[in-house]
Formats: C-alpha cells, sequence, structure tokens
C-alpha cells in the first residue's frame, strides 16, 4: 500500500517537472519590455555596465535565501520522523 503511494506521488513529480519544462522557457521569452530594451539599447555603455551590474546584486540574494532554507530543510529533514 505505501509503495503504491510512493510511486503515484514520483509519477505526479514527473508530470509536474515535465510540464515545468515546458512552459517556463515560454514565459521567459515574455520577459522582454519593448520599452525597456530601446532605453537601455540607447542608453551609454555606462548605464548598460551599471544595469548588468544591479541584475547581478538582485540576483544573489534570492539565490543564497533559496540555498540557506534548502540546507536548512535538508538538516532538519528527519526531526519530525517517526520511528
Amino acid at each position: 500500500m505505501n509503495l503504491k503511494i510512493g510511486l503515484r506521488n514520483f509519477r505526479v513529480a514527473r508530470v509536474a517537472a515535465l510540464l515545468a519544462a515546458i512552459v517556463i522557457p515560454v514565459s521567459a521569452f515574455a520577459q522582454n519590455c519593448a520599452l525597456c530594451y530601446t532605453q537601455a539599447a540607447g542608453a551609454g555603455e555606462r548605464i548598460i555596465q551599471a544595469l548588468r551590474g544591479g541584475i547581478l546584486i538582485l540576483v544573489v540574494p534570492p539565490i543564497l535565501i533559496c540555498t540557506a532554507l534548502t540546507v536548512m530543510a535538508y538538516r532538519k529533514r528527519n526531526q519530525f520522523a517517526e520511528e
């Protein structure tokens, strides 16, 4: 009985991963705003470098937070497990 539930959950996870792999690239292309693109293209080299640096600064903290939460969850994974 328990094995069937585990296999069912595994299959659902696989289908969800497949759908995410199909849908995410489509939504990623929708992130290009025409106004933002033309403003950045018309800006000078210093502005473009500042935008690239700003993007990096805005990406790093969420990655660090997600990594920290994943590590904490991994370390606490068996804390409430029944024996």
